[in-house]
């Protein structure tokens, strides 16, 4: 029995001492990633800093600073908080670096480059998505031609942007047109239907203005159709390509909405809102 307690202890102390050379790992992985973005800033606000050396990464690429000594782990998960310098702007190739060294965090990307670091959503926002996203994909198998994707999605878009819609539908061809390694990162396209649902932290003074700034470059950047679901005021607002360059976007407000209907575009589409707006 002494021997087997023994065994038993030495299986805990390894146990613990694989976890916390994890932890180290996954910090000092955050730590070289702070430093880079702040090598990053400083080069960009000081080109011609003699103290700098003299080897240079070619024109758009991220240079790594020397690293400091390892922070000390942050207590209960042991991950530091995602620090991003003001000023910093990075290209879609430093953006998706930045996101496969950060996997718990939630970013996207715009147009001149600025990172946008997301909140996790709540409960009834993140409820609210799974059962958009799972109404929509009963449809695209019921009706096939279309691929779905949830809010978990990031797309690269013409201008360069990364956004990563709450759900989106793509038409199947331009999908399959793609190679395995554009599907496996951040798709270079923009999905044919877009849509957003606006969470309270949302709901600013003037009206979500955000989300209608992203409902905009989608349209902006090829998408056909985007809906933008108030929940709290269960409104939709329905944004579409204009006619003429003089009305480039054409957007109607439906309050209350009871139902949205893809039409001839989007056959047999129909999401009942009452559900959606319960959560």
């Amino acid at each position: 029995m002494i021997g087997a307690d023994r065994r038993g202890g030495s299986t805990k102390s390894e146990t613990r001492l694989a976890t916390h050379d994890v932890v180290l790992r996954r910090n000092l992985l955050r730590f070289c990633f702070i430093h880079l973005a702040l090598s990053v800033a400083m080069a960009a606000r000081h080109p011609n800093n003699p103290a700098e050396p003299e080897a240079h990464a070619p024109t758009g690429e991220m240079t790594l600073a020397t690293p400091a000594p390892a922070a000390t782990p942050a207590p209960a998960t042991g991950l530091q908080p995602l620090v991003l310098p003001l000023g910093l702007k990075l290209s879609p190739e430093q953006f998706a670096l930045v996101c496969a060294a950060n996997p718990e965090a939630v970013l996207e990307l715009t147009a001149t480059g600025q990172v946008i670091a997301m909140t996790p959503t709540g409960g009834d926002t993140s409820a609210r998505n799974n059962l958009l996203s799972t109404r929509l994909q009963l449809w695209a198998l019921g009706q096939g031609g279309w691929k779905v994707f949830d809010s978990s999605g990031g797309f690269r878009l013409p201008d360069g942007s990364v956004f990563s819609p709450d759900a989106a539908v793509v038409r199947l061809e331009r999908w399959q047109a793609l190679t395995p390694e554009q599907r496996r990162g951040f798709p270079p396209l923009c999905p044919d239907l877009v849509v957003e649902l606006v969470s309270p932290s949302d709901e600013d003074p003037r009206g979500g203005e955000a989300p209608r700034r992203k409902m905009a470059a989608y349209l902006a950047n090829g998408a056909r159709l985007g809906w933008l679901l108030f929940p709290e005021q269960r409104a939709v607002e329905i944004w579409q390509p204009g006619a003429d360059s003089a009305a480039p976007v054409v957007m109607e407000r439906i309050e209350p909405a009871h139902g949205l209907d893809g039409g001839e575009w989007l056959p047999g589409l129909r999401l009942e809102l009452a559900e959606i707006w319960e959560g």
